[in-house]
């Protein structure tokens, strides 16, 4: 992150109520960015700041969710969820963290980098989306903020009742990014009246180690039959648990147990939009809890468990993950950034065979992926809807720890114009949409030679 933020034309929706507001707290954060550098002033003028940022932010949400009723938007709902996990979940997290280290240098820049690049990515993507006429729908069918807050709390309690985990909510609009080396375990209840509830858990393997592992006397030092089978039967009690919140399944009975790999995992995900899909830092590894009703259709494939077959399916799954890994296992990472699912997966079916690859359609999905799962190249679409490439370039370079990612943009078209707009953003190069997926490749493998020889010198 550097020393201060600098306000972009770009970050005007045109409503000056909004536009002014996001220039003031710019200008907060700045102060900040100062007072964060005094040593001997830093806790008092920093909490003072702090409580001053957080004035203004609640003051702004209130303001501008108020003009987007005047107008009747559309996605009201949805944006003032998200200012709510900001308001409820971030912020709070983040004050916590400033009272506990005495707004220590670290807390403050912590502080500053979160609420820096919150800021950047709201008011490119959603605050945006305003005055396009084209909310963002992903999670158009989640509950309740109320009941998210319930069933967040209810699966920490569990995790800490099972395992004396102290847990934290980190997002309930989790997108089903990779986080690690995880198991995607999938259970199906249907009802009388022929409804289908899928609950999808995600466990990283170093939570299972953590946690079954230290419990069971096992050599290995990773996730065998025994351990996924005590994973498995512990995520179905944390799923009875959960089943209480909902009167409908009080009789529902489990029709299929399934083990995902991640590309199955992401079908699913995408196919269905969850109503719950909240994302815990464990402390011990990340866990995901997502949950969605759907029509009586097809059961997608996966590895499926009946008692007859537990112990060859268990196998079958970890032999799979296990040789999943070695095939990844040195390979460069690569994610592909671009709202057509034609590209997508075009390169990635050319590029899987040397690389890992990973997939997403939107700015605020490659944002979360870059967190969780670091890559070592994007290719970046330039023309994507909502929020731009070069935006979303801006907001990668913003944050210090992903700045030094490498970024192609992908594009119908080079032109000095563009190439001179995003030069100080550093890209890594451009790559035409109109070539054929073995020429990206060809160009995806050059690029990765040309990084290994200048590090060798």
């Amino acid at each position: 992150m550097g020393n201060q933020l600098v306000w972009n034309k770009r970050y005007d929706i045109g409503v000056e109520i909004i536009d002014k507001e996001h220039k003031k707290l710019f200008s907060i954060l700045n102060k900040l960015f100062d007072f964060g550098q005094e040593e001997d002033k830093r806790q008092w003028v920093c909490q003072e700041s702090v409580k001053y940022f957080k004035d203004h932010a609640l003051q702004h949400f209130a303001d501008e969710e108020a003009y987007m009723a005047s107008i009747d938007y559309e996605g009201l709902e949805v944006h003032r969820r998200i200012h709510n996990n900001f308001r409820e979940i971030t912020m709070p997290a983040l004050e916590k963290e400033l009272e506990m280290t005495g707004y220590s240098e670290n807390a403050v820049d912590h502080f500053l980098g979160v609420c820096a690049g919150w800021l950047i990515g709201h008011t490119t993507l959603e605050d945006h989306a305003i005055v396009t006429g084209k909310p963002i729908k992903q999670w158009e069918k989640l509950l309740p903020d109320e009941e998210q807050a319930v069933m967040g709390q209810s699966i920490v309690s569990q995790l800490h009742s099972m395992f004396r985990l102290e847990s934290h909510l980190i997002s309930n609009c989790y997108g089903g990014e990779k986080f690690g080396s995880g198991v995607y375990y999938r259970l199906i209840y249907t009802t009388k009246e022929k409804k289908r509830w899928e609950f999808l858990l995600v466990l990283e393997e170093q939570l299972i180690m953590n946690t079954i592992g230290s419990v069971i006397k096992t050599t290995t030092a990773a996730v065998n039959t025994m351990l996924m089978n005590a994973a498995r039967y512990t995520a179905r009690q944390l799923v009875e648990h959960i089943k209480v919140h909902f009167s409908e399944l009080e009789k529902a009975e489990i029709k299929e147990e399934q083990l995902l790999s991640y590309e199955q995992f992401h079908k699913v995900f995408e196919k269905h939009s969850p109503q719950y899909s909240l994302l815990f830092d464990t402390g011990k590894g990340y866990f995901a809890y997502c949950m969605t009703t759907v029509d009586m259709v097809a059961i997608e494939d996966g590895v499926s468990i009946i008692t007859e077959n537990a112990m060859s399916a268990v196998e079958q799954y970890l032999a799979q993950n296990e040789a999943e890994k070695a095939a990844a296992s040195g390979r460069k990472k690569v994610l592909i950034v671009d709202d057509s699912v034609f590209i997508l997966k075009t390169i990635q079916d050319v590029l899987s065979a040397d690389y890992e690859v990973a997939t997403v359609s939107s700015g605020v999905a490659a944002l979360r992926s870059i967190v969780l799962d670091r890559p070592d190249l994007i290719l970046l679409d330039y023309e994507m809807p909502v929020c731009k490439g070069d935006q979303i370039l801006e907001m990668i370079r913003s944050e210090e720890e992903y700045a030094d990612i490498s970024v192609i943009f992908l594009t119908s078209r080079v032109d000095k114009e563009r190439i001179e707009k995003v030069f100080a953003l550093k890209p890594s190069g451009y790559l035409s949409k109109t070539l054929s997926p073995e020429a990206v490749k060809k160009e995806v493998d050059h690029f990765f030679g040309r990084s290994a020889n200048a590090s060798k010198t």
